[in-house]
Order: structure tokens, then C-alpha cells, then sequence
């Protein structure tokens, strides 16, 4: 693993950056904090879970060249931006749908067996996001050194991201969870925060969709 990381300043200048890039509100951080506000604490975290392993995807797919086919292929990168805003646009029609019977406080936390579809919802958001997938590509080479194999580094530098990544979606989840209960105070009206939420995702979704491709050299 010595081998597969960059010398210590160079990594310190890594994980640093990771760390600036991580903390900057997205996409994820936005699906993440709708979950936990609306949903729970518990929920939260599962996003959290789906968002990193998605991530993680992304890196390996970067890793093996799926970068270097979107950036060459707008056919490529466009079904697979189009699918993901689809998916956040049909997520946020859910959430309004069901927030008419989100009348009590009780009703915004899910049972265990859905968290499943919450990790697996957080996993194809973050997954279905081409540019996460040009940005490892333009990233980590920064920090690669010739004395090891570049698909290894990049493996190694990627899970090294994604991990920052999570520790700064934790951090938002734990700091979502001190709000939420004081939203769920408001009784009747915690519907709200279910509708909030689909229309941040159905947001999403639309800004997914209509965001420019973007350039490469």
C-alpha cells in the first residue's frame, strides 16, 4: 500500500484537497441532508453508505478507462446523465406523493427494511454521475507517481477520496439530525419536509439534466 500512495507532502496536498472538494455542498450532499431531515438520523447514514459505494464505482470506473469513453463520447456520457436525472426526477414525484400521508411526526422515520431502498437509491444517484467519473479522471493523476502502477494508484488514491468523502457526509448527517427533530416538533405540518425533500430531488434532477458536458482537453 506504501507503494501505491504518493510521498508525504504530495499526500498531505491530497487529502487536503480531497478534503475542500468533499466539504463543498453537491449533488450527494443535497440527497444525503434531504434523507436525514426528512427521514432520520438512520437514514442518513444509509445514504451516506449508497453515496460512498457509488463513489466508488465511479473511481474504478475511471480507473479502467469509462472516463476517458465519456470524455471522448457524448453519446456515452449523455445516455448515463439522462438516466441519472430520470431517476432523481422519478425519487422526488415519490416523496410528494407520499408526503400527503406524512402527517405526524412518527411517519418520518422509515422501517429497517426500507433503509435498503434508501442506500440503494443514494448508491444510483452517485453512481449515475458521469462527471463524478471525469473528475477522478482529471484529479488523481495529479498525485500519481512512475514508480507504481497507474491503475493501482488511482484504485488506491479513488478509495482514499471516497473515504474523505464519507467522514464530510457524516459530518452533515450529524449536523442534519440536531435540526430535524426540531422540525419534527411541527407536527402536522412535517409533511412539509417530505415535500421539501421531492422537490429538492426533482431539482436535482432537472439540473442533472440540462447541466453542460463538461470540457475537456
Amino acid at each position: 500500500m506504501h507503494d501505491l500512495l504518493p510521498p508525504l507532502p504530495l499526500l498531505l496536498a491530497f487529502l487536503t484537497a480531497s478534503f475542500i472538494l468533499a466539504i463543498t455542498p453537491g449533488p450527494a450532499v443535497v440527497y444525503i441532508l434531504a434523507r436525514t431531515l426528512s427521514q432520520g438520523r438512520s437514514s442518513g447514514l444509509a445514504s451516506v453508505a449508497g453515496v460512498a459505494l457509488g463513489n466508488l464505482g465511479n473511481a474504478i470506473g475511471a480507473a479502467v478507462g469509462l472516463a476517458a469513453l465519456f470524455a471522448v463520447s457524448s453519446a456515452a456520457f449523455t445516455v448515463v446523465k439522462w438516466a441519472g436525472a430520470a431517476y432523481l426526477i422519478v425519487m422526488g414525484v415519490k416523496m410528494l406523493r407520499s408526503a400527503g400521508s406524512a402527517t405526524t411526526a412518527s411517519n418520518t422515520h422509515v422501517e429497517p427494511l426500507k433503509r435498503w431502498r434508501i442506500f440503494r437509491d443514494g448508491f444510483v444517484v452517485a453512481l449515475l454521475n458521469p462527471k463524478t467519473a471525469l473528475f477522478f479522471a482529471a484529479f488523481l493523476p495529479q498525485f500519481m507517481t512512475a514508480q507504481a502502477s497507474p491503475l493501482a494508484q488511482s484504485l488506491a488514491l479513488g478509495a482514499s477520496f471516497v473515504a474523505v468523502a464519507a467522514c464530510t457526509d457524516l459530518f452533515y448527517v450529524l449536523a442534519a439530525s440536531l435540526v430535524a427533530p426540531r422540525i419534527g416538533q411541527l407536527g402536522k405540518h412535517a409533511r412539509w419536509g417530505q415535500r421539501a425533500a421531492g422537490a429538492s430531488f426533482i431539482g436535482l434532477g432537472l439540473l442533472t439534466a440540462f447541466s453542460s458536458r463538461p470540457a475537456t482537453k
